[in-house]
């Protein structure tokens, strides 16, 4: 589970790793009264994403009056697809040195790994690897002061920082174990009149241990309205970047599909897995979540075990007949009931296929076809 910034500032607070005066607002309220108290300051969207400063979700005000028209502006706006509800307000900071500092887990080393670098800020992902320092934690013994000089110096750090960042590395570490973190970032960590201090703030949990957590501890549901409609269907689904829909029964075959569909050169829309004894009406209502993702093209791979092909195919008949559908459609269909679900697949026209590679191959052919003639119309016009 992934905590909003000022969530997790809040918990840098709580475990003494110093961050900007600064508070979250939801509305305008009192706003231009705070930032009188503030002077400069930075309005950041509250989003769970990345990247908000290259995508407009950051800006910068001078006075009470900017600063709401700059937050107003914000609680209206769209960043990388999350709607912003709410912006963190804080003191402008001048800096001198931008770094980096992470603390998550290897999973191929089983074992943390603190990652840090001294050239911190945006297009962190482009720094070249010799620039990047690791360091694996023995959690028996975890992070001692020492580890955290080693660290200062390799980054460049000399004199009273050492100390600094070295107690700054500890509580991190400190917090990343006591909330079963995947995840603790700084960046940029940002040295500012002779003081670390945390300038932004990334935490993600392990949902897996939520249940240990203290009362108190902050919770955020990431899921969007389409990937909540599908978990009260009892469908797991996630929502990704692509362009192909895809829907499979059961957690292996969806990935195996998505995997497939990369290989023919596909992009897939999301990860459906519709579960085995889905019923006619919930697979009905799991298409219906597709088409509303605009999808180019709709994959459907499907074997038939307790679920029946027949029951599957009647649920695209259902969708088709009263929704109708409006892009290319391609199913293999397998399993139990098979040829009753390809005579009524067969009916309404809708092509379906022997083997996956067959249906993938085809899917992505149409889905490219359908962007070309796209493009064509609108060089026509």
């Amino acid at each position: 589970m992934k905590l909003f910034e000022h969530m997790g500032k809040e918990l840098f607070r709580k475990y003494n790793i110093p961050v900007p005066e600064g508070k979250v607002f939801d509305n305008l309220d009192h706003l231009e009264e705070y930032v009188a108290n503030l002077g400069a300051v930075i309005i950041k969207s509250q989003v769970l994403s990345g990247g908000r400063g290259k995508a407009g979700g950051i800006r910068f005000a001078k006075n009470p009056l900017d600063a709401k028209s700059a937050a107003e502006e914000l609680l209206q706006t769209i960043v990388k697809g999350y709607p912003v509800k709410a912006v963190l307000v804080e003191k402008r900071l001048d800096i001198d040195q931008e770094i980096y500092l992470a603390i998550t887990v290897d999973g191929s080393a089983k074992k943390p790994v603190i990652i840090a670098s001294a050239s911190g800020g945006m297009d962190i992902e482009e720094v070249a690897e010799d620039q990047i320092i690791k360091k694996y934690v023995d959690v028996h013994i975890g992070i001692q002061p020492y580890v955290g000089r080693e660290i200062a110096r390799r980054l460049g750090l000399q004199g009273n920082y050492l100390k600094q960042f070295a107690s700054l590395l500890v509580n991190m570490y400190q917090l990343f174990r006591s909330y079963d973190c995947e995840l603790v970032e700084i960046n940029p960590l940002v040295i500012c009149h002779d003081q670390l201090i945390a300038a932004d703030a990334k935490v993600t949990v392990d949902d897996e241990a939520v249940f240990r957590y203290q009362p108190g501890m902050p919770m955020v549901d990431e899921r969007s309205e389409r990937e909540k409609k599908a978990h009260q269907l009892g469908i797991s689904y996630v929502e990704l970047d692509g362009d192909i829909a895809v829907m499979a029964n059961g957690a292996g075959i969806t990935m195996a599909t998505l995997d497939i569909l990369h290989h023919y050169g596909g992009k897939p829309r999301n990860f459906m897995d519709a579960g085995g004894g889905a019923s006619t009406e919930t697979t009905a209502k799991a298409l219906e979540i597709l088409l509303s993702t605009k999808p180019k093209a709709i994959l459907a791979n499907i074997f038939g075990g307790i679920t029946r092909c027949n029951d599957v195919a009647n649920a695209f008949k259902q969708v088709s007949e009263q929704l109708g559908i409006p892009v290319p459609l391609v199913i293999r269909l397998v399993g139990t009931n098979e040829q009753a679900g390809l005579d009524i697949l067969k009916q309404q026209g809708i092509a379906s296929f022997r083997t996956v590679h067959e249906a993938v191959a085809k899917v992505v052919e149409l889905a490219a076809a359908g962007e070309e003639e796209l493009t064509n119309g609108n060089n026509n016009q």
